[in-house]
C-alpha cells in the first residue's frame, strides 16, 4: 500500500514522516526503513530504523529509486514498512517518472506486504491523476 504526503515546501510533511517512522519502529514487529536525499534526518530518526541516503548510493531517478525499494525488500523479507522523505526530489522533479514509480511501488508492495510512504513536495493543485491515486 503506497500513501503519499503532499504540499508546497514548510507545510510539515517531513515532520509528519518522522512521527510516523519512529512510531512504526516502536510498534513493528520487522524492519522500518527511512530513505532520504542527504542526512538531514539522521538526528531524527530512532536507531531502531534504517536510515539510508540516497546519494551515497547514486540514486537519482525514479527508476533507480523503485529498483532500490525492490533490493530492499528482497533482501530482507522482515522489512514491514518505508518511509521515502522528498520522493520527487529524488526523481529531479520529473513527474512522468515519479508518477511511473508509484504505480511500479504500488504494485510491489501489493505483493510483498509492505507498507510505503512518500513525501513529496508539491501543491495540490499541481498533482498529476496517478499522484491523486495515492493521496
Amino acid at each position: 500500500m503506497l500513501k503519499l504526503i503532499i504540499g508546497v515546501k514548510g507545510t510539515g510533511k517531513t515532520k509528519q514522516l518522522i512521527e510516523m517512522v519512529n512510531t512504526a519502529s516502536e510498534q513493528s514487529n520487522g524492519s522500518v526503513v527511512c530513505i532520504e536525499k542527504g542526512t538531514k534526518l539522521t538526528y531524527d530518526i530512532k536507531h531502531t530504523a534504517r536510515l539510508i541516503d540516497t546519494v551515497q548510493y547514486g540514486i537519482c531517478d525514479g527508476q533507480s529509486l523503485f529498483g532500490f525499494v525492490a533490493g530492499i525488500i528482497a533482501s530482507n523479507h522482515d522489512v514491514t514498512d518505508i518511509y521515502i522523505d522528498s520522493a520527487l526530489k529524488i526523481c529531479e522533479n520529473d513527474l512522468a517518472s515519479f508518477d511511473k514509480l508509484c504505480d511500479e511501488v504500488n504494485e510491489l508492495l501489493k505483493k510483498c506486504d509492505v507498507k510505503c510512504v512518500m513525501t513529496v513536495s508539491l501543491a495540490t493543485d499541481a498533482a498529476t491523476d496517478t499522484i491523486k491515486k495515492y493521496l
